[in-house]
């Protein structure tokens, strides 16, 4: 149960319904009010209208007991004059707002002068001000809610009081009301309804949440499952299903795969760097142990210059392991000013048993930034390479290209077959020719490998532009 109730499909649908009553409630309360300020509108016209309909009868000169009143249940009338004294009420009208009304006597405080407590939200603009002549009636009426006894049944009304003189210029008042009862009952049938459809319709909107939400996430559920098989089979070659919409869902599918292609090209990869390694490590280790053991049994034969070569290619090789596995762990480089031109000087100065001398040519003024020892170490093992396969001469340059600056190794030799030219720079990977130098001088098919992974950590690249030219190319600092 906790963990339906703690899905998202469970959450999704929750929050669905909870927004939806609250916005159904707001909109019921507002609904409510806008209906039942309408309805008291109206009671409170119809009200105005039957009071106008009495002061005009008065203002005509119609006696009082002769007065045309309205059924006294739907529409209380009372008539009043100087000091409140009742001069006309409606049939079975008993008091209004709690205040005793009879014919010929006073009003027990039931005089309403405009002034009475109540919401009087009436027209103040009117001419209320003015004096009346004989036969004229206000044009201005008070309107406020009460309650009254007709027939003794209390009820709520809503009020309008209209002042009128009659033709001989005696002042009245009339009092006229209007039922409310229509009003509370409508304002009651729309409460009732809302209350019995609101939580049908939550029920219906948590309901369609929960079957929209669960189709919508089948994929993700799909796609969580073949993740979960691929982790306990450790079988990277294998793919989540790619829903067929272009939404939110899709993309996570198509990311997913990508993320797995990439860690198994990055498993795989790792697998054929440990087999070549040990490989590689094999052959030196080998012979350095037979060199030993021949010179544990017969020390006059000791290769000592053998066993010096196999040592440090041994060294080489690790140091060339170590940086990148170094690499390969996202190590990054210092952030360092680096003077190109200054470093191949250097560099170059300290080559002095190089096989084919290097010449130094165009060296332009230029930093960069990064490690000055990665830098230079692929700045070796560039030379190193042309030094395997030229002729005659080996050249160096520095060439500002806007913001880049970049480095160029040259070399007179036969150049890198165009097919040949990006298989170069994989690991442990030597040319056919020139494997038998590499076996020669130590050489394991990690220099330009690791030159490349140099080059791009530092924002750069490197490769070959001619068959035998390599230029390493990096931003300029500044």
């Amino acid at each position: 149960m906790r963990r339906a109730l703690g899905s998202v499909r469970a959450k999704a649908a929750l929050g669905a319904t909870v927004v939806v009553a609250l916005a159904l409630i707001a909109t019921g309360v507002a609904v409510l009010l806008v209906l039942r300020g309408h309805l008291q509108s109206q009671a409170g016209l119809q009200a105005e209208v039957q009071a106008r309909n009495v002061a005009g009868q008065i203002a005509t000169g119609t006696a009082f007991d002769q007065l045309d009143l309205p059924d006294g249940e739907d529409r209380p009338v009372v008539v009043t004059g100087d000091g409140g004294r009742v001069l006309a009420v409606g049939e079975d009208v008993r008091a209004v707002d709690g205040k005793r009304v009879g014919k010929g006597k006073a009003a027990e405080g039931s005089s309403k002068d405009g002034s009475d407590d109540g919401d009087d939200d009436g027209d103040d603009d009117g001419d209320s001000g003015r004096r009346l002549g004989p036969g004229e009636i206000d044009d201005h009426a008070d309107l406020q809610s009460g309650s009254a006894d007709v027939g003794g049944k209390v009820a709520d009304y809503r009020f309008a009081s209209v002042e009128a003189k009659d033709s001989r210029g005696t002042s009245v008042k009339v009092v006229a009301g209007s039922a409310l009862a229509p009003e509370e009952d409508a304002v009651a049938s729309v409460r009732d309804a809302m209350l019995i459809g609101l939580p049908l319709l939550l029920v219906v909107v948590a309901g369609v949440t929960w079957l929209v939400t669960r189709r919508a996430l089948r994929p993700v559920e799909g796609i969580r499952g073949e993740m979960a098989a691929i982790t306990a089979s450790t079988d990277l070659s294998r793919r989540v299903p790619v829903p067929s919409s272009q939404d939110e869902v899709g993309r996570l599918a198509r990311t997913t795969n990508e993320t797995l292609a990439a860690l198994e090209l990055s498993v795989e990869r790792q697998r054929r760097f440990v087999a070549d390694a040990s490989h590689e490590l094999r052959s030196p280790i080998a012979s350095l142990r037979t060199q030993l053991e021949v010179a544990v049994a017969h020390p006059e034969l000791l290769d000592m210059p053998g066993a010096v070569a196999d040592t440090v290619r041994l060294q080489r090789l690790a140091a060339d392991l170590l940086l990148l596995a170094r690499l390969d762990a996202g190590e990054r480089p210092s952030d360092t000013r680096v003077d190109l031109a200054a470093m191949v000087r250097e560099e170059t100065s300290q080559r002095l048993t190089d096989r084919v001398p290097v010449r130094i040519a165009e060296l332009a003024g230029g930093e960069v930034a990064g490690s000055r020892g990665q830098l230079a170490r692929v700045l070796g093992n560039l030379l190193d390479n042309a030094q395997r396969h030229a002729a005659e001469w080996v050249r160096v340059s520095v060439v500002r290209e806007g913001e880049w600056l970049a480095l160029r190794v040259e070399d007179d030799g036969p150049g890198v077959p165009p097919d040949e030219r990006e298989r170069i720079f994989e690991r442990f990977v030597r040319l056919d020719d020139a494997r038998a130098r590499d076996d020669d001088d130590g050489g394991a098919g990690l220099g330009l490998a690791i030159a490349r992974d140099v080059a791009v950590r530092h924002g750069g690249s490197l490769a070959v532009r001619t068959g035998s030219v390599f230029e390493l190319r990096l931003p300029a600092a500044g």
